[in-house]
């Protein structure tokens, strides 16, 4: 049987993959700029009731994985990433500038595909170690 979470009103199993990319699609998000998003992304998830399952920062994009109440609209989650952690990652640090396009994507995932979601995002960590490696 699936697991479920629950709300004062509502039980649910709600999973939603974001993709989004800096601004134009600049490889800004280096390791040290990742290592210092991560987290951020977490305390943004936790304020809001979220739950992070799977989390890939790339370069160039990003990889989220997240389960939500359904009283979020996705539209309302996606913005609520973007934004405070625009603001969070610029205001704590002086490195750079982090700035969101406003486009993103959103897919659902019921029970069966979640596991196939979270797999292609921790896949997408050993196709970048490998194109790492062989650059070096």
């Amino acid at each position: 049987m699936m697991e479920t979470d629950r709300t004062r009103h509502s039980r649910y199993h709600i999973f939603y993959h974001f993709v989004w990319i800096p601004k134009y699609r600049r490889q800004v998000l280096t390791e040290a700029v990742a290592e210092r998003l991560r987290p951020i992304f977490y305390e943004i998830a936790e304020s809001k009731g979220l739950e992070i399952q799977a989390l890939e920062i790339m370069p160039d994009h990003i990889h989220l994985f997240v389960s939500s109440p359904p009283q979020n609209a996705p539209s309302l989650i996606v913005n609520w990433f973007k934004g405070i952690s625009a603001r969070m990652y610029n205001h704590r640090y002086e490195d750079g500038r982090i700035r969101w396009t406003t486009a993103y994507y959103v897919g659902t995932a019921g029970t069966v595909s979640e596991e196939t979601i979270k797999r292609y995002i921790e896949e997408q960590t050993r196709c970048r170690d490998t194109s790492v490696e062989s650059e070096e």
